[in-house]
Formats: C-alpha cells, structure tokens, sequence
C-alpha cells in the first residue's frame, strides 16, 4: 500500500503544505538538543550513541506505532498513519516556494531581488552574482533539495516499507540528514563535539549512498539519457562530496547544464537550523568549490527544464510503485 500512501501525502501537502514553523519541527529539533546534550560525552563512542538515538529511536517508534496498528486495527489505519508521517517528511511545498520565487524574480529581470531571495534561502552572500551564477545555484541548490525532501524519502520509504516496518524509512533518512546539519549548527551557540558531528556525517554519508544513486538514475532515464550517465561515469568526481556530485552530475548531462565551479560563502547567521530546509554549510552540502561539468551556461529556461525533470521523476516513481502494487495484489 506504500503507492497510495505517498500518493495522499503528496496530495496533502500541496493541498495544505505544512507551515514553516510548526510544532512537529520544533519537537524534533528539541530531541536533537536533548540527544546531544545527553549522550555526547565528546568522544567517538558516544558520538555514535547520541546519534542512534537523535535518528534510529525516533524511526523505530514509528516502525512500532505501525506494528501496532496493522495488528489491533487494521491496515487502513496504517495506511493513514504512513500518510501522516509522510506529510511530515515528504513534499516539495518545504522548499519550492523559494525556487519558484526566484524563478519569477529573473524571469521579471529582477536580479537584485532573486540575488536577495537567494541570499535568504541559503544564507549566503550573493551581492555579486552574476545571472548566470544564479541560475546555476539555483539549480544545484534545488536539485539536491529535491533529492532530500522527494526522492531520498521515497527511496527509504520504500524499501523498508517492504519489509513491514511502514513509513520507518522516511524517518529515519529526514532524521538522519537533519541531525548532521542541525548539530552542525547548533555547535556555534551550544556546542555538540567533534566526534558526533563526525559520525552523523558518516552515518549520512552511508544512508544517502543508495538514494543519490537512485535518483540520478531517475534523472537519467527521464532526461537525456546517454549524456546523464556520460557525465556521471566521468564528472562526478569534480564534486567535493560523492552523493551530490552523482546527482549534480547527472542532472547536468540529463538537462545540458554547466553546474560546478566557486560555491557561495555563508554571510549570515545559520537561522536555517530552524527548518527542514538544505543549508549549504551542513556537511555534504555545497559549500566548497568544484570543477564545472560539460555543458551550456545555465541560463533562466534551464530552471523551466529542471522542473520538468523533477516531476517526470515523481511521474516514474509513482509508476513503479503503482506496477508493484498491482502486481503485489494480483499475485
């Protein structure tokens, strides 16, 4: 039932899309100070413990909230629990408001509000862009935005959902990406150690592996295809971290788009620890500089292509899911 689950969720949240300050977020955020302050002693040990439990305890709690529903109510009610979670952890509407923002803004020739719109979103110095280094942060920026928000969750959604632990996944992949960039934050007013930074960013290192690749895959098949994969195979290297320059590299051969070069530098206090939003300075994000990739420059139509190959992308999925189900139910 994992098909009609996300199919709800995304329903819902472009319905209703969840409010950027809400009482959800605030809990999580609260459990990750609580985490840290608690279980990190400073060294290596129990960085990993106050990880497990900022990640693995909250994702193992819906697993059972799960459990307990399938076996004392019935499925319909697990399905509506999925769905609940789902809105929570899923949904382009935490983060497209920005993109299309911007869009409107260039498309206006109004660089000097997207440069400040940009600059709000990342919290980054953009006073000097120029348009076409704006398209291309844009893109890179939205891109991998859509990978943790969308597909990252669909991807642990689904497979763990396939072995009966329910929306466990979606959890613990949001949790996992929000912790190493939230400790990494929080350590400029209450510090979290070295050593848990360190093995969050590991552990996100290892639990984003499988998901990039999966989405650039995606990326491939929905955009250009030979290109995509020529450019993964051979750029993607020129990414400082492995899991986004696999994404960035194949969404820049699928839509023939240099991405790549000097990344922005953070100007302003990290308030995005307040948000499930990306942040360039969380680790594995893009906040150091790269070598290009092939391409043209990106350019204002670029952003109309990326929007397509973002939905074609939620069109296969959804797919895919829907070719399972049927065959999971017919078998």
């Amino acid at each position: 039932m994992s098909f009609f689950a996300i199919l709800f969720a995304l329903l819902l949240e472009q319905v209703r899309p969840l409010a950027r300050h809400n009482p959800i977020h605030a809990g999580l955020r609260r459990w990750a100070r609580w985490a840290s302050r608690n279980f990190d002693a400073g060294s290596m040990q129990h960085g990993w413990i106050a990880w497990c439990v900022a990640t693995l305890v909250p994702a193992v709690a819906v697993a059972a909230i799960h459990w307990a529903l399938v076996k004392t109510v019935g499925w319909l009610a697990a399905v509506a629990w999925s769905v609940a979670v789902l809105y929570v952890t899923l949904g382009f509407r935490q983060f497209s408001h920005h993109f299309t923002a911007i869009r409107d803004a260039l498309d206006a020739g109004d660089e000097d509000r997207a440069r400040e719109l940009l600059a709000q979103w990342q919290q980054v110095d953009a006073a000097q862009l120029p348009r076409r280094e704006i398209v291309r942060h844009v893109i890179e920026y939205s891109v991998l935005a859509a990978h943790r928000h969308v597909f990252g969750v669909l991807a642990w959604f689904s497979v763990l959902a396939a072995f009966g632990l329910g929306p466990a996944g979606a959890v613990l992949y949001r949790m996992a990406e929000f912790v190493t960039r939230y400790w990494r934050y929080r350590s400029l007013s209450q510090p979290v150690s070295e050593a848990a930074q360190v093995a969050a960013a590991q552990a996100w290192k290892v639990i984003d592996w499988l998901p990039a690749r999966i989405t650039a895959l995606a990326f491939a098949i929905v955009g250009s295809f030979e290109e995509a994969i020529d450019c993964w195979r051979h750029h993607s290297q020129r990414f400082p971290n492995d899991n986004d320059g696999v994404i960035l590299a194949a969404t820049s051969g699928a839509v023939n788009v240099r991405l790549g070069g000097e990344a922005l530098r953070s100007a302003f206090s990290p308030n995005t620890s307040q948000t499930f939003s990306a942040a360039p300075n969380a680790p594995g994000g893009t906040d150091a500089d790269s070598e290009s990739t092939p391409g043209r420059d990106a350019e204002p139509a670029h952003l109309r292509s990326i929007v397509g190959l973002v939905w074609r992308t939620v069109v296969l999925w959804m797919v895919l899911l829907a070719l399972l189900t049927l065959a999971r139910l017919l078998g």
